[in-house]
């Protein structure tokens, strides 16, 4: 009797893994903040909680959006490929043609943004920022 005990326990707890690691990879994640550039909205070391499901669905190996369903609006905080490819948050100031936003810090002597790097693609959007 013991034994089943151990392999249902087990059942269930790599079920909950693979249930967690599912949230992770298509629905939620979550970051903890570095940098100066979206203070003081944002603080280093703030853990938030992104929506990756806010504009579209985009498999986690991809390098863009399979469907679209809403675009960022002006204000929403992004997180973002940069055109090194490092994860950044900012806020969308606006979108722009070629299917662009400018992304901008709230903390401008402190950002480097769009100011500096130009538009970013709309499909290097990873989430929109939900809890700080």
């Amino acid at each position: 009797m013991e034994n089943n005990t151990s392999i249902e326990t087990g059942r269930a707890i790599g079920g909950a893994l693979f249930v967690a690691l599912l949230l992770k990879l298509f629905l939620f994640d979550f970051m903890i903040t570095e940098g100066q550039s979206m203070v003081p909205a944002i603080k280093p070391g703030s853990i938030l909680v992104v929506n990756k499901l806010a504009y579209g669905l985009r498999l986690p190996w991809s390098k863009g959006y399979l469907l679209w369903w809403a675009m960022p609006k002006p204000g929403d905080v992004v997180v973002f490929y940069t055109p090194c490819r490092e994860i950044a948050v900012k806020r969308c100031a606006e979108l722009t043609e070629n299917h662009t936003f400018m992304a901008l810090g709230d903390n401008s002597l402190q950002s480097y943004d769009s100011r500096a790097y130009g538009p970013i693609p709309l499909s290097n959007i990873l989430g929109k920022v939900l809890i700080i």
